[in-house]
């Protein structure tokens, strides 16, 4: 008889949901998922509000939750704020899951945005592991896992999990595009990869839950792609001048830098961010008044391979992150600007 299986409902905002493609069989695997503008601002303080729990799973929560910011450049601030950005429920009916990332802020403040109905092995860090967001491991467009779809969705039908097709494909079988993710080399010790018995897969070789973050989470979470400890912090962002006549220059030195800008919108209406130069670069923008609310992503919209935002901003501050496409066009000179348009 098939072990029953737990696994976590890994929740996208409804317009991502179709975003998915098929399974492909591929040769090479990658690992510690990250769909591409689903981070954080690097040296964020995230605020976490519990939705019940007893004393004991609260606990558990923060000692599992810390296991990331030992490596990342997160902090995690257990303040139970009525606006946290993560807030957590623990209803035994509706397993565990939580949003990706970013896709936090766009939850309503009187819902969780995770939920943990179970707590066993590493679960928690497992659900931080998304907060933070990391996807799947076995989501990956490269994973080379090939599904007995019919036995996955025969078991994942029943209890405990009690799925519908829809959500068995959405969390299970289909695969991100390539074109969406950041990820390293195959780590089967991964936090982010679920056990799979012997009898979901087409080799008949299942994978092992892991209770512990490995060490290659460790080296991933805290590296150039996701959260480096070495990167800037707010106090380090530099100010930028609306429409200014000059555009102010930087540059991306080494694999891993990233740079952060500010500036102050007094009169709302559309305004224009963009890089200029031979890097490759990709920008995000955050605000008004918050480092953790992301208003838009961008790499290639402005002239060849250079990031451009435009958007309708309200008076606020707004931080821009810039960070290098790759290590190998991504570094070197650039210049920014922002203007009303």
């Amino acid at each position: 008889m098939t072990k029953l299986v737990h696994v976590c409902t890994q929740r996208v905002l409804p317009a991502e949901l179709m975003q998915f493609q098929p399974t492909v069989r591929s040769r090479g695997r990658t690992r510690a998922v990250m769909p591409l503008g689903k981070l954080w601002m690097n040296g964020s303080t995230l605020r976490v509000r519990f939705i019940g729990g007893t004393a004991a799973q609260q606990a558990k929560v923060r000692e599992q939750a810390l296991w990331w910011t030992a490596h990342a450049n997160l902090h995690f601030d257990f303040n139970n704020a009525a606006d946290a950005e993560i807030r957590i429920s623990f209803d035994p009916g509706k397993g565990a899951w939580s949003y990706v990332g970013t896709d936090n802020r766009s939850i309503p403040l009187d819902q969780p945005t995770m939920n943990l109905g179970f707590m066993d092995g590493g679960t928690v860090a497992h659900e931080f592991g998304h907060a933070i967001g990391l996807a799947h491991e076995h989501q990956n467009p490269a994973g080379g896992i090939q599904w007995n779809e019919a036995a996955v969705i025969r078991d994942l039908s029943g209890p405990p999990n009690n799925w519908t097709e829809a959500t068995i494909r959405h969390n299970v079988l289909n695969k991100y595009r390539a074109d969406q993710v950041n990820g390293t080399t195959f780590d089967p010790d991964s936090v982010m990869l679920y056990f799979f018995p012997g009898s979901w897969v087409q080799s008949g070789v299942g994978t092992r839950a892991n209770p512990v973050l490995s060490a290659l989470d460790k080296a991933f979470i805290g590296g150039a792609k996701a959260y480096p400890k070495t990167a800037p912090t707010l106090l380090d962002a530099q100010e930028l001048t609306i429409g200014a006549l000059r555009r102010t220059s930087a540059a991306i030195g080494k694999a891993g830098e990233e740079d952060l800008f500010q500036f102050n919108v007094k009169t709302g209406g559309s305004h224009t961010v963009d890089t200029l130069g031979p890097t490759d670069v990709v920008m995000k923008l955050f605000g008004p008044d918050s480092p953790t609310a992301v208003i838009a992503e961008d790499d290639d919209s402005g002239v060849e391979t250079n990031a451009l935002i435009r958007s309708n901003l309200i008076p606020g501050r707004y931080y821009v992150q810039v960070r290098h496409y790759n290590k190998v066009s991504g570094m070197g000179n650039y210049s920014v600007k922002v203007r009303r348009t």
